[in-house]
């Protein structure tokens, strides 16, 4: 009898997928707890089914307040980033001089800048402009994330044949007619990446909203969540209910964007 061979490669595929699983499993478990429960019995399933923690944690929250702040910011944000660094790289990719290379590989070496490192000064600058708010938030998200949209979009332009705008140019078109009418249409796939990229991360940002946002009623989810990890008690059966709140949107976001991603990715590579 022939002997089977033992393929490891499914078995290390389930594995990683029930490990990737596990954490929505626990937040979608332990909502439906109640918070002593959550301590005694975190893998089961709850014995005490209470969907009380939802209303409590929306109430919270201030939900209706927080995730108008947090959409606008992440919107505001998100538009800014895709047109601006679309536009950018399509002022690098069709220049072929030495000082479009110079600023690209600037864009580059700023994506290893990170936060932390300069958070201090850029807080103290942008608080001495009067400019700790939302709208000062957006423009900081801007600096920090464009780069990676210059980098991804220069890769997808470079499939785009130059021809396209010579013809353009030919029929009376001027540059920002061929940019918007027929080069950024051909960029769909790579803007709706960076902007779903770019959506999560400031979606879930917590760090630097909370440096720029202090006054009531600007906070976004991020920072009231953090809310419910009080200095002695913590409040798990209504954190893990918000968190699930917060980050349906994002996964509806996905879903509907997703068949963009893989071809995004792909046109923004380096060629």
């Amino acid at each position: 009898m022939l002997k089977r061979k033992f393929h490891a490669y499914p078995f290390v595929g389930i594995v990683l997928a029930m490990l990737w699983v596990l954490p929505f499993y626990l937040i979608i478990v332990n909502s439906f707890k109640e918070k002593t429960e959550i301590f005694s019995n975190t893998l089961g399933l709850p014995q005490t089914f209470t969907t009380e923690n939802y209303p409590e944690a929306y109430r919270e929250l201030d939900f209706t307040q927080s995730f108008f702040n947090t959409l606008l910011i992440t919107i505001a944000s998100v538009l800014l980033i895709s047109v601006i660094s679309a536009m950018a790289a399509y002022a690098i990719q069709r220049s072929e001089s030495k000082v479009s290379k110079i600023v690209y590989y600037i864009f580059v070496a700023a994506m290893l800048v990170t936060f932390q490192s300069v958070m201090i000064p850029l807080v103290s600058i942008y608080g001495k402009l009067g400019m700790l708010n939302r709208g000062g938030l957006i423009f900081m998200h801007l600096g920090f994330n464009v780069s990676m949209g210059v980098f991804m979009f220069v890769g997808a332009l470079k499939g785009i044949p130059k021809s396209l705008d010579e013809a353009a140019t030919i029929d009376g078109a001027s540059r920002w007619q061929i940019f918007f009418r027929i080069i950024y249409p051909m960029l769909k796939p790579t803007a709706v990446t960076v902007a779903l990229l770019n959506a999560i991360s400031i979606w879930n940002d917590y760090l630097l909203p909370s440096l720029v946002i202090n006054k009531p009623g600007m906070q976004t989810i991020p920072i009231k969540m953090f809310y419910f990890f009080g200095a002695y008690t913590k409040q798990w059966h209504l954190a893990l209910a918000g968190l699930l709140i917060a980050i349906v949107p994002v996964i509806i976001f996905y879903f509907f964007m997703q068949k963009h991603i893989i071809k995004g990715v792909a046109d923004g590579a380096v060629k």
